[in-house]
């Protein structure tokens, strides 16, 4: 997404004719889409787009969860990622 930026505000700058930019090839400025294509690209191949929407999905879902028992009146588990959560320990004798 920051190349595209970058592509934009370059493009920008050639068109509006902003000092060091107009005198650039548009080579230069036309690089930085390039560059988004092939991050999209690499993204999508190694499988990076995909892990990083597991991982809001999975937060999103442990809020959610969190949130109705909180709202149950339920106990929080020390995993549930909770500050309210109590770690009981066993009494050994």
């Amino acid at each position: 997404m920051y190349f595209l930026g970058l592509g934009l505000l370059l493009l920008a700058g050639k068109y509006l004719e902003i000092s060091p930019v107009v005198d650039w090839s548009w080579t230069w400025v036309l690089s930085p889409f390039g560059a988004a294509v092939l991050w999209w690209w690499w993204a999508d191949w190694s499988g990076y787009t995909i892990k990083e929407q597991e991982k809001k999905m999975d937060i999103r879902k442990q809020n959610r969860i969190n949130k109705n028992k909180e709202a149950l009146g339920m106990p929080l588990s020390s995993r549930d990622g909770s500050r309210n959560a109590s770690s009981k320990k066993p009494n050994k004798r």
